[in-house]
């Protein structure tokens, strides 16, 4: 979810039911050097409480440097007074340019070290260390519910589990088996995660995972009232979708508060990705799509999305 996970996102699943919710990952390493873009990353706005800050690295002293500057807003180019519910440690993170660092995903082949991060981080602040991870780094090397027990006893807090190896990457089918043996195996809380793209999809996962709660990923993008769908089904009750004109009416408020925060022209291009999303299955998508790839001010998205809508 790096570069979708802003405020403006964040934002629109707060208002549709999302019940907690994360920021994209930082680079420990970034904010020990400064970075500014990354540290403008980590600024928590009014009304996203609970939220959790995710880093990742694999230093740890660099990572529990990282986790105190976040914890107390010490960071340099920090821009508010907002404090996180969380830290949460990325070892999930199956993308080259991560794990190829030893980061992410990587530090599943290095339990000891993993650990270790674990305990300097929980060491260095006074809110709760979770952990995000994989069930293993290939089919040959599942290691899920040993690793679990190993951050459990490191100090985490929780674990969000998604139910593939690295080598699965966002494509293998979901190991629910690995996900319940993880939750067998440790006393803290354990979220189910992966291939939730529907509230079926969400019952599916406490069904067979015996998970305290799920995450929603990819299952959010041009969707974020999924977390509406699986609240009313955990309750039994009825859902009925937002028509078309609500989606992209909730697209363009979307669009609407990143351009307030960031300007006109970048929040435009910052969006079209992620306003493409919501035009999946509406008539006049392809030509919504290509008018928005050029698209640079408010009102050229806006005919774009309402025109797709209003196609005959």
């Amino acid at each position: 979810m790096a570069g979708v996970t802003d405020h403006a996102f964040r934002a629109t699943c707060r208002a549709c039911g999302a019940e907690y919710i994360c920021t994209e990952m930082l680079s420990a390493k970034a904010v020990h050097f400064e970075d500014r873009k990354t540290a403008e990353l980590g600024e928590l706005f009014d009304g996203e409480a609970p939220i959790a800050v995710q880093i990742f690295g694999s230093d740890p002293e660099i990572m529990a440097e990282c986790a105190e500057k976040l914890a107390s807003g010490t960071y340099k180019y920090c821009r508010n007074q907002n404090r996180p519910a969380v830290i949460d440690i990325n070892m999930g993170c199956p993308a080259p340019k991560v794990a190829n660092n030893g980061d992410g995903s990587a530090l599943l082949k290095s339990p000891e070290l993993a650990a270790r991060i674990v305990r300097a981080c929980v060491d260095a602040v006074d809110i709760p260390v979770t952990v995000k991870m994989r069930i293993g780094w290939d089919e040959s090397s599942i290691c899920g519910a040993e690793f679990a027990k190993r951050m459990e006893d490191a100090g985490a807090s929780a674990l969000t589990v998604h139910g593939r190896t690295r080598e699965g990457r966002f494509s293998a089918p979901i190991n629910f088996d690995e996900i319940r043996r993880i939750k067998e195996a440790v006393s803290i809380p354990v979220v189910g995660n992966g291939e939730i793209f529907s509230a079926d999809d969400a019952l599916r996962m406490f069904e067979r995972t015996g998970c305290d709660a799920v995450m929603v990923g990819r299952g959010a993008l041009g969707n974020p009232w999924i977390f509406s769908e699986i609240s009313a089904a955990l309750d039994g009750r009825s859902f009925t979708k937002p028509s078309q004109s609500e989606k992209i009416g909730i697209a363009l408020a979307e669009l609407k508060l990143r351009i307030s925060e960031k300007g006109e022209r970048v929040g435009v291009c910052e969006s079209r990705k992620l306003l493409a999303w919501y035009l999946k299955g509406i008539r006049g998508a392809a030509s919504a799509r290509n008018a928005l790839n050029s698209a640079l001010t408010y009102d050229a998205v806006e005919a774009a999305m309402l025109g797709a809508v209003f196609e005959e």
